[in-house]
């Protein structure tokens, strides 16, 4: 990849001050979709930043997976970052949903990179944030909405993350991702169906209005 191309995608998020190391010291790489880019128990080599595409971060529990958040374009995963920074084993698994490119930063470099370049510090710190964020309201939807209504929303917000494209999910992964069963899940996709909500088909799960 050419480096003035580099230079423009990370310019905005890192600043101009880092971008020579970066360039030097890290890597851009192309991940085809459902490719697992990190492990549960695995130790941290390389910092993800994700320039294009969509990656999936999730724990396993008794077989089953459980979403923790999705890493759009110019965001970071704050999990890995902390094992990283602690050399300790990763506690997540991370997934791409679509095609991507990802920076790869050497972790090696994270401890003088973040005392140097105090921008690098803010990506992380907004990281964090936006994850305790969406914790809060993870917690509210546990405790007042009825599962309908969370399923509901978990679709649109991966319809947002797709950008208006039929999302392409099994009724098990979706189970999966919200911590119920399947047969709850298509349960409720035929309700919302008839409500005239979402369509399904065979290319996937459309939306059709807002709840």
């Amino acid at each position: 990849m050419e480096e003035t191309s580099i230079k423009r995608e990370l310019q905005s998020i890192l600043g101009a001050d880092l971008l020579d190391k970066i360039i030097k010291e890290s890597e851009v790489v192309s991940f085809p979709a459902k490719t697992e880019i990190l492990r549960e128990t695995q130790h941290v080599k390389v910092l993800p930043i994700v320039l294009e595409g969509l990656v999936k971060v999730y724990s396993r529990y008794a077989e089953r997976e459980l979403l923790l958040y999705y890493l759009e374009p110019a965001q970071s995963c704050i999990m890995t970052f902390y094992a990283a920074l602690n050399n300790t084993p990763s506690k997540v698994f991370a997934t791409t949903e679509e095609d991507s490119r990802i920076l790869l930063l050497p972790v090696k470099h994270l401890p003088q990179w973040l005392k140097e370049f105090p921008r690098l510090n803010h990506l992380f710190y907004d990281q964090f944030n936006l994850r305790y964020t969406e914790l809060l309201d993870t917690i509210g939807q546990l405790l007042l909405d009825k599962m309908d209504k969370r399923i509901y929303d978990h679709l649109q917000k991966k319809n947002e993350l797709l950008n208006g494209r039929a999302i392409k999910m099994s009724h098990n992964q979706i189970a999966n991702e919200l911590g119920t069963a399947r047969e709850v899940v298509s349960r409720i996709l035929k309700k919302l169906e008839k409500e005239g909500k979402i369509i399904l088909n065979d290319k996937g799960i459309k939306i059709l209005s807002r709840w």
